[in-house]
C-alpha cells in the first residue's frame, strides 16, 4: 500500500506521514465492506421471502437504482459545496444507520415468516422501509465514493507523477474487489451454515461498530494531509461566493429570461448540459452501459442461481473468485497503462470482457442446469479481469480531462446514468421475473456489452484515428519490427 508514496518521494517528497495513506485505505474498507455485504444478501432475502419470483428482488433494484440516478446528480452538487468534513460526516452517518436500519427490518421479516399471509400491512411496511433504507444507503455510498475517489485521491496525488494518480486508484479499488471478495464468501458461510436472520444481524452489528473507527481514521487523514485541508477550505470560500454571485445575477436578470432559459438553467438540468460537453462523455457512456446487465453476481443473478439450487456460500464463493479476477485487475492495469496508455488500455480490457462473456452465451444453450450455472459464473467471473481494467482507464481518464471545479458534478452525472441504466436491469428483471428466463436477461446483457464496446472504439478511433498500433503492439510482446 505504500507504493504511490515510493514513488512520489522520488519527485516532490509528501508532506505528511506515510501513516496517513494506510488510514485512508482502512477507513475506505471498512466503509465497503458493510455496502459489500448489503449488496450481496438483499438479493437472497428478498428470493427467500417471495419464493418462485424474482418481482421482490427486481423491485428493490427498481428502488434503489431510480434513486441514484434522480439524485445523483444533486449528491454530486451537494459534495461540490460543502467542506470535506460536513461531508465525511454526513456520509458516515446515514450510510451506517440506514442499514442498521435496512438490517434490523430484514430480521423482523424473517423471523415472522408468515407475516405476508397474516399481517399484510406490516409486511408492506417492512419491505418499503428495507427498500427505503438500502435507497438511502446507497446515495450516502455515492457521496463516500465521489468524495475519496474523485476527490481526496486525486487532491493527495497532485504534485506528482501520473504513475502515483494510476497506483492509488488502483489500490482504492483493489480494497474495494477485496471486500467484493470476501464479504459474499463470509455473508455465503453465515447464510449457509448458520442462518440468513443471523447474516442480517451480522450486518447491523458491523455497522454499529465500525462507524466511529470510520470516522476517526479518515478524519485522521484529513487533519494530517495539508493539501485537503487547503482545499477543504476552498471549495467553501467558493461556494459561498458562487452563491452570492448566483443570488445576484439571479434577481437581475429574473425578469429577462425566458421559461427555456430558467429551465435549463436549473442545477439538475445544468448538471447534466456539463457532463454532455466533456471530451470524455463517450467512455462515460461505455462504462455506463455496462450497468444494464444481470451478468455481474449481483441481486437479480444470485436469486436467480438460488432458485437453481446453488447453496449461498457456492454462490458467495463464485463471487469471491469473480472478485480475485478484479484484484487481478487492479495490479495488471499499471503495467498496461505505462505500456499501451491509458486509451488503449480501455480498449483492450472491453473488449476482453466481452469475449469472456461468449461463455455466458453459452451457457444458455447447455442443457444440464448445473453445468449451464456454473458456466454463465464462469464467464462472469472471467469477464470481471477486463470490467475492471476498463472501469479503472474511464475512471483516470476523467481525473485527467475533466476540470477540478467539474469533478464532482460530473461524477454524480455520471454515477446518475450508470444507475438508470442499473433500473433498466431491474424493470427488466420485473417484466421477466420467470427465473426460468432468465437467459433472455443474460442475452440482452450480451448485446449492450457489445454496444458498449463498440462505443467506446468509435471514441478510440475519433481521438487517434486508428485503433490498433501495431508497432508498439510487437514491441509489447518483446517482437522487434524487422519481424
Amino acid at each position: 500500500m505504500d507504493e504511490p508514496l515510493l514513488i512520489s518521494e522520488e519527485q516532490n517528497p509528501p508532506s505528511f506521514p506515510s501513516s496517513l495513506l494506510l488510514y485512508l485505505y482502512i477507513g475506505h474498507f471498512l466503509a465497503r465492506w458493510g455496502a459489500r455485504m448489503w449488496e450481496f444478501c438483499v438479493g437472497l432475502y428478498m428470493i427467500n421471502v417471495w419464493p418462485q419470483s424474482l418481482l421482490l428482488a427486481a423491485a428493490y433494484g427498481v428502488v434503489e437504482s431510480s434513486s441514484t440516478a434522480l439524485f445523483g446528480p444533486f449528491v454530486g452538487e451537494w459534495v461540490d459545496k460543502l467542506s470535506y468534513t460536513q461531508v465525511l460526516r454526513l456520509w458516515l452517518l446515514t450510510q451506517n444507520l440506514s442499514f442498521m436500519v435496512a438490517g434490523s427490518a430484514v430480521v423482523a421479516i424473517l423471523i415472522y415468516a408468515n407475516l405476508m399471509y397474516t399481517n399484510i400491512t406490516a409486511f408492506i411496511s417492512l419491505v418499503v422501509l428495507i427498500n427505503i433504507s438500502g435507497a438511502i444507503a446507497v446515495l450516502s455510498t455515492l457521496a463516500g465514493t465521489i468524495l475519496i475517489e474523485r476527490e481526496w485521491v486525486v487532491v493527495i496525488s497532485e504534485g506528482q507523477t501520473e504513475e502515483v494518480l494510476t497506483n492509488m486508484n488502483s489500490t482504492i479499488r483493489r480494497i474495494d474487489l477485496s471486500c467484493t471478495l470476501f464479504a459474499p464468501v463470509v455473508s455465503g458461510f453465515i447464510i449457509s451454515f448458520v442462518s440468513l436472520t443471523a447474516s442480517a444481524m451480522t450486518l447491523a452489528i458491523w455497522n454499529v461498530l465500525s462507524v466511529c473507527l470510520q470516522y476517526w481514521l479518515l478524519m485522521s487523514v484529513f487533519n494530517g494531509i495539508p493539501a485537503l485541508r487547503e482545499v477543504s477550505r476552498k471549495r467553501v470560500s467558493k461556494s459561498s461566493i458562487s452563491h452570492e454571485n448566483d443570488i445576484e445575477r439571479s434577481e437581475s436578470s429574473n425578469s429577462r429570461k425566458t421559461i427555456i432559459e430558467r429551465f435549463l438553467n436549473l442545477p439538475y438540468i445544468s448538471a447534466w448540459r456539463l457532463y454532455i460537453q466533456q471530451d470524455v462523455v463517450l467512455p462515460g457512456l461505455a462504462l455506463a452501459l455496462l450497468y444494464f446487465t444481470v451478468l455481474s453476481f449481483g441481486t437479480l443473478m444470485s436469486a436467480a442461481l438460488e432458485w437453481e439450487g446453488i447453496p449461498a456460500y457456492v454462490i458467495g464463493t463464485a463471487r469471491g473468485i469473480s472478485a480475485t479476477f478484479g484484484i487481478a485487475a487492479t495490479f495488471l492495469y499499471p503495467l498496461l497503462h505505462s505500456r499501451i496508455s491509458t486509451l488503449r488500455t480501455g480498449l483492450w480490457s472491453i473488449w476482453s470482457q466481452w469475449s469472456c462473456l461468449l461463455l455466458c452465451v453459452a451457457s444458455i444453450f447447455m442443457k444440464g442446469k448445473l453445468v449451464s450455472a456454473y458456466m454463465l459464473m464462469g464467464g462472469v467471473a472471467m469477464s470481471r479481469l477486463g470490467l475492471w481494467m476498463f472501469d479503472l482507464s474511464v475512471i483516470q481518464q476523467m481525473q485527467d480531462h475533466v476540470r477540478e471545479s467539474d469533478r464532482c458534478i460530473v461524477g454524480g452525472v455520471q454515477n446518475s446514468i450508470q444507475s438508470v441504466l442499473d433500473l433498466m436491469t431491474y424493470i427488466m428483471g420485473i417484466i421477466i421475473s420467470n427465473p426460468q428466463e432468465f437467459w433472455k436477461l443474460t442475452m440482452m446483457s450480451f448485446l449492450l456489452v457489445t454496444l458498449a464496446a463498440a462505443l467506446y472504439s468509435l471514441h478510440i478511433y475519433r481521438v487517434r484515428r486508428h485503433l490498433l498500433h501495431f508497432e508498439k503492439l510487437l514491441v509489447m510482446f518483446g517482437w522487434s519490427t524487422s519481424i
